[in-house]
């Protein structure tokens, strides 16, 4: 079915409100430099390991080399083990500084002005102010649609951002200036507290210009057409590749501090083929699902960390009027036995999700887990048959019919697949009458059409860009692109206001008890259905040590890893 609607692009005002690091991980969640049994790598110290090549095993290929328009998290993680920008992650999700020396804040919080290290591009060129504004004018130019500009404008709050991407002013607004060429200064519309945490994003990475412009539309296809400024260099690419090789940066500003000699990435899509893989001593790192889990579980080398991930239902309540009725919904929610596709189907260590807003990755005023109470809103989302009923028997009053049909969009990969089908037989089983039909399709198609509105029912995902729970209660404010169902409530839209633009800004403790308030009416209105946070099951080889894990932005890093021959 095709439903014709328009969508506006334009996103979530940013929160400016209270910073929140990842916690350290516990089972799923938070952020870890212990893979398997290994300790974290310090900086030099890897140097002193074994080099070797570390072999790891991707789900799906690269989408983009292009930082400004990379949108998938295998994409991000390839770019940033070649690129560093202003800063990088520690070992436990903190901002620390990569190609800033230093920086000064401004007394307002709306002014940050960084001081460069001497670093230097593969070509040989000196990376300079310049490359920064480069990059940050080619994000927010409307005329590269990148889809996380956002992340300047709504989320980072640089000055003119919004105005550039809406096309009412030019790029060169920006508020962002090269005072010299070791020397960038940004100007925000209001503090944000978290804005040093999203300059380890690839969005904010620099650009050389000159490179960038010398190789046309070819920029990001090979290994020739990209440059290096980070830990690794890209020998080996085209698009689409399902096997291609980084080696180590001889010429990075820490390179003391890298221990691999490179990273060989392979792209292997069937998890049998490649756990024979790992076993075989092919790979060093590989993913697994859940029936393999049963299989490894007590193997040394297996382990269990957040991917940060929000697995979610979303009902297009714009286009099918059967889905705008509120206890439809209900009932919905209610049917869904949440710990047994956790418990039964994935075995990965993925938690079942009572919340808008997954557990473990974002830490409030007082250090505690936004969402660690995953009881919070039991009277809006929960598993409990006779209460889907109830609201079944309410809805179906209501609008007059007595069976219901939909269909749901699922991804190709293997475990959407086993939970669609759970999900399938739960609300079959449960609600008499209700048929569920699945829809398989690409990853990318999938999201295209979630956002063109060509959808009933989506399972779909959503991973934190940053460590502040507005990277998800922003999506559903009226308007913004992820908002999929084009629900709109203006109480939730000036709620969302106050805490990024409003009075709340500089109010932590409010603005957080702001966001509880915000997360009830998406559960009350039966937004989505949430279904769990994301863990991967991964092998690790006891030969390597010091893989980092966040839940946020870059889900690996190997910086530190070291591996043993």
């Amino acid at each position: 079915m095709k439903f014709d609607r328009r969508i506006s692009r334009r996103s979530f005002l940013a929160a400016a409100g209270v910073s929140a690091a990842a916690l350290a991980l516990t089972a799923c969640g938070g952020s870890s430099s212990t893979a398997a049994s290994g300790s974290t790598a310090a900086s030099g110290a890897a140097a002193s390991a074994e080099g070797g090549v570390l072999n790891v095993m991707l789900e799906t290929e690269v989408q983009s080399l292009d930082p400004q328009l990379a949108t998938d998290g295998t994409s991000f993680e390839v770019i940033a083990n070649y690129t560093d920008g202003l800063m990088q992650m520690d070992a436990n999700g903190a901002a620390v500084e990569a190609l800033a020396e230093s920086y000064e804040l401004s007394e307002d919080g709306k002014t940050y002005t960084f001081h460069l290290k001497d670093a230097k591009w593969s070509n040989g060129d000196a990376v300079t102010a310049a490359d920064f504004v480069f990059g940050w004018q080619r994000a927010v130019d409307p005329a590269n649609a990148s889809e996380y500009a956002y992340m300047l404008s709504d989320i980072g709050q640089v000055v003119n951002a919004a105005e550039i991407i809406a096309g009412e002013k030019p790029v060169t607004d920006l508020g962002v200036k090269a005072v010299d060429d070791k020397t960038l200064e940004v100007q925000l519309n209001v503090p944000v507290s978290y804005f040093l945490s999203l300059m380890y994003f690839p969005t904010f990475y620099p650009m050389n210009q000159k490179f960038f412009e010398s190789c046309g539309d070819t920029y990001g296809t090979s290994a020739d057409t990209v440059l290096s400024n980070g830990a690794f260099v890209l020998t080996s690419y085209e698009p689409a590749a399902t096997a291609f090789e980084l080696v180590k940066n001889a010429d990075y500003y820490d390179a003391d501090r890298i221990a691999l000699d490179g990273l060989n990435y392979q792209v292997i899509k069937d998890s049998q083929q490649a756990l024979m893989s790992y076993q075989n001593g092919d790979l060093d790192i590989t993913l697994l699902n859940g029936e393999q889990v049963e299989q490894v579980k007590d193997d040394p080398e297996f382990t269990s960390v957040g991917a940060g991930y929000l697995w979610y239902i979303s009902p297009n309540m714009d286009a099918v009027p059967e889905l705008a009725n509120l206890n439809l919904r209900r009932a919905i929610t209610f049917a869904l036995d949440r710990d047994s596709i956790t418990n039964d189907v994935l075995k990965d260590g993925s938690s079942p999700a009572y919340t808008a807003v997954p557990a473990q990755f974002a830490t409030g005023p007082d250090g505690s887990d936004f969402s660690a109470d995953q009881t919070k809103f039991a009277e809006f989302c929960a598993y409990d048959p006779d209460k889907a009923a109830e609201y079944y028997e309410q809805a179906k009053a209501e609008l007059g019919k007595d069976s219901f049909s939909f269909t749901m969009i699922v991804d190709a990969d293997d475990a959407p697949q086993k939970v669609a089908q759970v999900v399938q037989e739960q609300l079959q089983t449960t609600l008499p009458g209700f048929t569920l039909e699945l829809k398989v399709e690409p990853k990318k198609q999938r999201v295209q059409d979630l956002q063109d509105g060509n959808f009933e029912l989506g399972l779909t995902r959503w991973g934190p860009d940053y460590a502040d729970p507005m990277t998800y209660l922003g999506m559903w404010v009226t308007g913004n692109s992820n908002n999929y169902g084009l629900w709109s409530d203006a109480d939730y839209d000036a709620i969302i206001a106050e805490c990024t633009t409003g009075d709340l800004c500089t109010d932590p403790e409010g603005r957080w008890a702001a966001m509880y308030d915000a997360e009830a009416i998406v559960l009350d209105q039966v937004v989505i259905f949430p279904l769990y946070g994301q863990c991967n099951a991964e092998m690790i080889s006891s030969a390597v040590k010091g893989v980092e894990h966040h839940p946020c932005a870059l889900n690996r890093v190997y910086k530190n890893t070291t591996k043993n021959a």
